[in-house]
């Protein structure tokens, strides 16, 4: 054993040792890693000197040969970690006496004379050499240790740990190495854990990651070049919200809604910043972010991770662990733990310990929720918490999701719409939607995509022409196609063009190229894409290229049986018990994927399995619809027949069956097949298929068939969305005529006036619905003013922002397409359905989609339409079921009954209600309830009773009022308007208000206004209105005459039977007035109770003629007032006479101020009748009342009665504490 003993003093005192030397001991391995570390610090550093390691250290020795040579580095290829360090066994650091060294032979003898030199200059030196060495190392070592420090600090740490990783050399491993086994010889394994974790496993992985996810194979992986993601990558447009139900429309016709969204009504979220919640929002844990197929959800999670791993986004996760279902389902079967789990996708993460001090911000990516095959069963599962505790898969998906495994991790979950209801909503804390690329990112992509501006414009030009082809590029797999196709296109007929020397024309472009060349539909698209991606296979297989293509029937048989069957299932990926079950050897697997580079693709998992699938639906869908074709000819069966043993299945046959068998799908899977099957039916597409399709001789009639029939379809009651799909099946059959019929009636105006079948309302849907102009507002006059209408046209109005169906006629029927317009994905933020008669059962049906969590509607106008209590009530539940987006509600016109405007004004109280506008009344009622609060405090639509009493109310205001009180949403029984200043013109506005909104009122004071007879008289049209229902009337000092009286009994003799109290005090009455009044009062079914004549200048011959009509009809009247009225003795006694009548019931009479001079017929009234059972108050103040008075102060107290007794002399308080007298 050989050693280089170098010997330094530190300066503090303390040696330090770097040892080198030849080990040829067994199970010394490690320890040669130090010896090359540190060996490595000296080499790095600025000294004519040098370590060269031969070959020999293999064989488990090192052999260091110290020469002079300057400005040497020396590599090494050991690893970074050695088990020692993470053990932390001590190296033998041995202090024997140190043998010579033996150099290396050179190959020539020049070389040897300068070594031998430099070896002389060396020793020369090596007092200097080592001062600075030791200076040097010293000075490195302080730095790095301080560095250590900060890290463990969480000082910068995210700096530090990115200059480790950027700069990292064998020199700072090295150091780290040392720092890493001293900490753990001084027992600090915490600090020597965390200091590990940040600057070996986090960068590790993050190293791992950046080379896995910084190049993207475009369309298909593992075959083709790929790019660099960086270099082709364009933003996708996400945004935030959709709903967590099951969207079952065909992907492909959920784009087609998508690109009539306005993206200025979305809330758009960054990819980096999914995790970053609003200050409104809580924590965010859990993100579901969907998409359809191809829409770039992967794409999205690749970019998310490689930002990460390059240190330019979201640094303060400290792992990212990206784990698709699709590898995973390889392990549905298997038990094992989290971190079993997380070190077999990531081996590099051994031995890491998650869970430590909770130290770690971690994020799992779920990606591909679409393609678990796991039941997902969150209800069932047992709960987990432990991440080193075995479980099945599917119980530690659920706990992680559910956060009962590392509860602070955060998880980041991608799936296709239809499946998104797999995870609970309450598991979810953010919704997220991939809407793929909008128009602007489309343009983008193609300009990235092609370096030659001309041909990038040229070739959006033509995608543009094509609606549907335009559409569809919202879908970034299918602008890769187009980009491929029209690409070499555009190629190959510059290429012949140059060849033929026709130079001119190899600059046309392709729209004014050969139109059956130039796809411009989805079939025409999909056949050039096969068809060049076959000629492409061919290239490179066989090593030449022709334009006709040498097909494989059996293969494309087989693959396309894969793609129907799976097809009807709705599955994307296939394994390998998939392809056996369509005869495809799994063996010869990748035959298929080479024969069909870029559209059928076998991928390998990080772990070990293998998957399958189509590049994106849309091709599975027309290899399905290939192979139909395909079938037909060969065996001439039918796919949706195929076990049949007919074999005389005409063509026409198949796509009438493939028709209905679409149109019976609610969630229209077959949809994009269809539109395929039909094209490639047309001999025009076929023509690219020739070799693999019999060419038809009667395609023509076929055509011209299948187009009649698709055309009676439209009289059936179909879908928005199944009609719209039959029409882009006309589209692929190059049929326009229904649409050429409506865009000439558009374009003459005469739509509101003619009558369309079936068929042309479909046709005018589909041509709303593809116009260029994305229709902002929908008014429905414009087209037809009637339920039909709305309902033919219920697809197009969900497209757009703001949807004007008022005054249309409209009744309860067209409110059954409503729940569909809002339950679905739509624009709509605001609808108006004013005036028209939808009634309760047409407001419940809107409800429906009022409720639906998807329905994002901002603004609702619901004046007249004949709604009632229920309708608000149903309103009021809608909108508690779903509260957070309707902010304006308009129902004014409307009958809320009696608790209608409480239910709704309740709901404001809600703190997720976001209703800032609900709008009962008029623009003065409104304005009503602006003053009316600042006189009594509260909302006057919440209150029963209104006092405005001495209010100098004025013209404005009784204007305001007599709005307020005409709404049916005014539930105000009781109004008091004493001494308000009131004129005769203001009674007219007041007395109408009542008359048109009479059934509510049920007091009303007007007392101290001066109204006069004609007030009076606007007020009696009032009550005689049989509607009117008013209780209590008071009417003192108002300046009333003769004529008032005359009118006022006139409109209670009309309508007698609700009045039972009338306040006509401080009036005078004449003797006309009197007799006006008692004939009303002599009438039975006038049933007042309390009448008050106070200070109304009553004469004895006047009361005589009152108790005449109380004799008559005595038994309603409970209360009398006739204070200051000068009706004497006589008038008394004439009360007592109806006193004495057996059927009286007056309880209080008041006949204080009266001019009474003796009581003993009063007296001997009550002593000698029943009255004083009833009579419980009277008042007799103020009258010069004799000696008679005694004796009825005496009677009164000894009859044992409940008499409140009062009188002008003041009596002590009797004993009997029943009888009160004053």
């Amino acid at each position: 054993m050989i050693f280089v003993f170098l010997r330094l003093r530190s300066e503090n005192s303390l040696d330090c040792f770097i040892v080198a030397g030849l080990i040829s001991s067994s199970g010394l391995r490690e320890r040669s890693c130090y010896i090359l570390k540190l060996l490595h610090i000296i080499s790095t550093l600025n000294f004519d000197m040098c370590f060269e390691v031969p070959p020999v250290v293999t064989f488990y020795s090192l052999f260091c040969v110290i020469s002079v040579r300057s400005g040497s580095y020396v590599s090494s290829s050991v690893s970074v970690k050695s088990d020692d360090s993470k053990k932390g066994g001590q190296p033998n650091f041995s202090r024997e006496t140190l043998s010579p060294t033996t150099s290396v032979q050179n190959e020539s003898s020049d070389t040897d004379i300068q070594t031998q030199k430099k070896h002389m200059s060396f020793k020369d030196n090596l007092q200097g050499i080592f001062q600075d060495l030791e200076n040097q190392i010293l000075k490195f070592l302080k730095n790095e240790l301080e560095k250590f420090k900060k890290i463990l600090h969480e000082e910068n740490t995210e700096y530090f740990v990115k200059d480790f990783g950027e700069n990292r050399c064998r020199i700072k491993e090295a150091a780290l190495d040392l720092t890493l086994y001293f900490l753990k010889e001084m027992k600090q394994d915490e600090a020597a854990d965390t200091l590990e974790d940040e600057l070996f496993l986090i960068h590790q992985l993050k190293w791992d990651l950046q080379k896995k996810y910084q190049r993207v194979f475009e369309g298909i992986a593992q075959q083709g070049d790929s790019t660099l993601l960086k270099n082709i990558y364009t933003d996708l447009y996400i945004t935030q919200g959709g709903s967590e139900q099951v969207n079952t429309e065909h992907e492909v016709r959920q784009i087609e809604v998508v690109s009539r969204r306005h993206e200025a009504q979305e809330i758009q979220v960054e990819c980096r910043r999914l995790f970053e919640a609003s200050e409104q929002d809580k924590q965010i844990r859990t993100v579901l972010t969907k998409g359809v197929a191809g829409i770039g959800k992967s794409v999205s999670v690749q970019k998310f991770v490689l930002d990460w791993a390059e240190g330019k986004e979201n640094q303060e996760i400290s792992f990212i662990f990206p784990l698709p279902f699709r590898e995973m389902n390889l392990k549905e079967k298997e038990t094992l733990s989290l971190m079993e789990l997380i070190t077999q996708f990531f081996p590099e993460t051994k031995g890491l310990n998650l869970t430590r001090r909770n130290q770690f911000k971690v994020l799992f990516i779920l990606d591909g929720l679409d393609e678990c095959r796991l039941p997902l069963n969150f209800a069932g599962n047992e709960t987990c918490l432990d991440v080193a505790s075995p479980a099945s898969l599917d119980v530690l998906l659920t706990n992680l999701i559910k956060g009962n495994l590392l509860p602070s991790a955060l998880i980041w979950i991608t799936s296709r719409p239809a499946a998104a209801s797999k995870i609970p909503p309450d598991c979810i804390d953010r919704v997220t939607e991939i809407r793929g690329f909008n128009d602007e990112q489309k343009e983008e992509y193609f300009r990235k995509r092609f370096t030659d501006e001309n041909q990038a414009k040229e070739i959006i030009d033509h995608v543009k022409q094509s609606k549907s082809l335009f559409i569809m590029c919202h879908i970034p797999v299918f602008c890769w196609i187009s980009a491929t196709v029209l690409q070499n296109i555009l190629e190959e007929k510059r290429n012949t063009v140059v060849k033929n020397n026709q130079a001119d024309d190899a600059f046309k472009t392709l729209q004014e190229s050969n139109t059956e060349d130039t796809p411009k539909t989805l079939t025409q698209m999909y056949t050039h894409f096969l068809h060049f991606q076959i000629q492409q296979s061919r290239r490179k297989y066989d090593g030449e290229y022709t334009p006709d293509v040498s097909w494989d029937k059996d293969a494309i048989l087989s693959l396309g049986k894969l793609a129907f069957d799976n097809l009807l299932n709705s599955n994307l990926i296939f394994y390998d018990t998939d392809l056996e079950a369509c005869g495809i050897d799994v063996y010869k697997a990748s035959v298929y994927s080479g024969m069909c580079t870029q559209i059928f693709k076998e991928e390998t998992g990080i772990v070990l399995g293998t998957m399958y699938c189509f590049v994106h639906l849309s091709v599975q869908e027309f290899i399905a619809a290939l192979y139909a074709h395909l079938l037909l000819d060969i065996n001439k069966k039918s796919v949706f027949d195929q076990d049949s043993k007919n074999r005389n299945e005409s063509m026409i046959d198949l796509l009438k069956t493939a028709v209905d068998k679409t149109l019976e799908s609610d969630k229209g899977h077959l949809d994009l097949f269809l539109r395929f099957l039909l094209g490639l039916s047309l001999q025009s597409n076929q023509r690219l298929l020739r070799g693999l399709l019999t060419q038809q001789d009667h395609n023509n009639q076929i055509k011209e068939e299948i187009v009649q029939y698709i055309k009676q379809k439209f009289e059936a009651n179909l879908s928005p969305e199944r009609s719209i799909n039959l029409f882009y099946c006309l589209n692929e059959l190059n049929d326009q005529t229904l649409v050429k019929e409506i865009q000439t009636h558009l374009s003459k105006g005469s739509l509101s006036s003619v009558d369309l079948s079936p068929a042309q309302w479909s046709a005018l849907a589909f041509v709303l619905l593809t116009s260029e102009e994305k229709m902002e507002e929908f008014e429905l006059q414009k087209f037809k003013k009637s339920d039909e209408c709305l309902i033919r046209l219920s697809a197009v109005i969900k497209t757009t922002r703001k949807a004007l169906l008022n005054d249309c006629n409209l009744t309860d029927r067209s409110c059954s397409a409503l729940p569909a317009v809002l339950g679905e994905e739509n624009n709509l933020k605001e609808l108006n359905m004013s005036n028209n008669n939808l009634q309760d059962s047409g407001v419940k049906l809107l409800c429906t989609g009022l409720k639906d969590i998807k329905c994002e509607l901002e603004i609702l106008r619901l004046s007249d339409c004949s709604i009632t209590e229920e309708g608000y009530k149903a309103l009021a539940l809608a909108l508690r079921s779903n509260p957070s987006h309707l902010i304006e509600l308009d129902l004014r016109g409307n009958d809320p009954g009696q608790s209608g405007v409480k239910e709704l004004t309740d709901l404001l109280q809600d703190p997720h209600c976001t209703l800032k506008t609900l709008r009962f009344l008029s623009t003065a009622a409104e304005e009503a309830c602006q003053f009316v609060p600042g006189v009594v405090g509260k909302n006057p639509l919440l209150l029963k009773e209104l006092n405005l009493s001495d209010c100098k109310l004025g013209d404005r205001r009784v204007n305001q009022l007599s709005a307020l009180l005409q709404d049916k949403h005014c539930q105000i029984n009781t109004l008091f308007l004493y001494n308000c200043s009131i004129t005769e013109e203001q009674c007219l506005i007041l007395s109408s208000a009542l008359k048109s909104n009479p059934s509510h009122l049920r007091k009303l004071n007007l007392s101290e206004n001066q109204i006069r007879n004609t007030g009076v008289n606007l007020l009696c049209d009032v009550l005689k209105d049989s509607h009117c229902k008013l209780k209590t009337l008071s009417l003192s000092s108002c300046s009333l005459t003769d004529e008032s009286y005359s009118a006022l009994t006139s409109a209670l003799k009309s309508n007698p039977s609700h009045l039972r109290e009338l306040d006509l005090s401080q009036n005078k009455l004449g003797d006309s007035a009197v007799k006006n009044l008692s004939d009303l009062l002599m009438k039975p079914q006038f049933k007042l109770e309390k009448l008050h004549l106070y200070e109304c200048s009553i004469t004895e011959k006047q009361c005589e003629i009152l108790t005449s009509a109380l004799k008559s009809n005595p038994s309603h009247l409970r209360e009398l007032n006739l204070s200051w009225s000068q009706i004497r003795n006589t008038g008394l006694n004439l009360f007592c006479d109806v006193l004495k009548d057996s059927r009286c019931k007056l309880e209080t009479l008041r006949l204080f101020g009266c001019g009474i001079s003796d009581v003993s017929s009063l007296t001997q009234c009550l002593m000698n009748t029943k009255a004083l059972q009833f009579l419980k108050e009277l008042d007799l103040r103020f009258n010069h009342i004799g000696d008679s008075k005694q004796k009825l102060i005496e009677g009164i107290r000894d009859s044992n009665c409940k008499l409140s007794f009062r009188i002008e002399d003041q009596l002590p308080k009797p004993d009997d504490s029943r009888c009160c007298i004053s």
